[in-house]
């Protein structure tokens, strides 16, 4: 292990990038540097997790030049899909960074997802220690790649606080869905649940990149057209972090049709500002959204989502609740600060 306090934190493309998972990274690095670390940030090909053979060999040059006993943290966007460059690494001390499983990515063909499986499982067993974003992506880790639960560390995402959200202060009700519009947030989902729901007051804005996936974007927006929703749901794209801070600002409802998260990160951020929340219960979302705070449904299932809708919009009483349990939960939340202490205690070797 690397002599004093300092790591390689590696990761895939643009640290700067809106999503959850570089979200943790970007905000790990900096908990950790105001602890005293020095964080060394290493930016791997952006082609991850399907890199090109021209990405890999890039990948396993720039782990090669790494000095003997660096600590290097890798994200697992990039770690699961190079198990040669893992095993490769003996001459580093190397910790993965799981946000969720790889082949449990929406969208994949049986192929895909078994290949990802089998890369992610080799990969993960070159590694010292796991670190996990949530309980239930520990679980998934020790069953999918055998992990043993000695190398697993659960460092749950933090939360900024944040002042409760005024709401839209109009006669409707509006609700916000905050994610990447890929396969796996349900975005169609949610569109034909609110499709239901015309004869309600209601506007929908939806925050998240409509580039990564362009092909999926423009199936939701096309949907958005097909039902007639033009006047009530937008694709805002990805917003800056004030624009994002305003937005939730304004929402009386966070809302999510994701078939899998690792955490929830929107989840949480919506908690923090006493926000209610519906959503599809995929992955760890049930952990993150208590009872009191949110209405939970499974997932791929666009009726169930609209009936919770209806509920939330039509029964007495019950947005006020689940608002007064937002708020109640968003003291629970856990910090930045917290989520730094348990990834330092497996950089330092505290834990295997």
């Amino acid at each position: 292990m690397s002599p004093g306090r300092r790591f390689v934190l590696a990761y895939p493309g643009d640290l700067d990038s809106r999503t959850g998972g570089y979200l943790y990274d970007r905000r790990l690095a900096l908990e950790l540097e105001a602890r005293g670390w020095t964080v060394d940030r290493l930016s791997l090909p952006a082609g991850f997790p399907f890199p090109s053979a021209a990405e890999l060999a890039a990948a396993a040059a720039a782990f090669a030049t790494l000095p003997p006993g660096t600590t290097v943290l890798v994200d697992g966007l990039a770690l699961g899909a190079m198990p040669d460059a893992a095993a490769a690494c003996r001459h580093v001390d190397l910790v993965a960074l799981v946000h969720h499983p790889l082949c449990l990515e929406t969208g994949l063909s049986p192929a895909q997802a078994a290949a990802l499986a089998a890369s992610e499982r080799a990969a993960l067993a070159s590694a010292r220690a796991v670190v996990v974003t949530s309980t239930r992506t520990a679980g998934s880790v020790a069953e999918l790649f055998a992990v043993p639960p000695e190398r697993l560390t659960v460092a749950l995402p933090g939360t900024d606080p944040a002042p409760p959200a005024h709401g839209s202060d109009g006669d409707g009700c509006r609700m916000v869905c905050v994610g990447t519009v890929t396969p796996r947030k349900g975005h169609l989902v949610l569109v034909e649940a609110v499709a239901g729901l015309r004869g309600l007051a209601w506007e929908l804005v939806c925050a998240g990149s409509t580039t990564r996936d362009p092909a999926t974007a423009a199936a939701v927006a096309d949907a958005v057209r097909v039902h007639g929703l033009e006047e009530r749901v937008r694709l805002v794209g990805e917003l800056e972090a004030d624009a994002l801070a305003a937005l939730y600002a304004g929402a009386d409802l966070c809302v999510s049709a994701s078939f899998y998260e690792g955490y929830g990160m929107a989840l949480a951020e919506a908690l923090a500002r006493g926000l209610p929340i519906v959503a599809a219960a995929g992955g760890a979302v049930a952990d993150t959204v208590p009872d009191m705070a949110g209405l939970l449904v499974p997932i791929e299932d666009a009726q169930a989502l609209r009936k919770a809708l209806h509920r939330f919009l039509t029964e007495p009483g019950l947005a006020a609740s689940l608002r007064r349990g937002a708020l109640a939960a968003r003291e629970q939340l856990p910090t930045w600060s917290q989520t730094a202490v348990q990834v330092e205690r497996v950089l330092t070797g505290s834990v295997p």
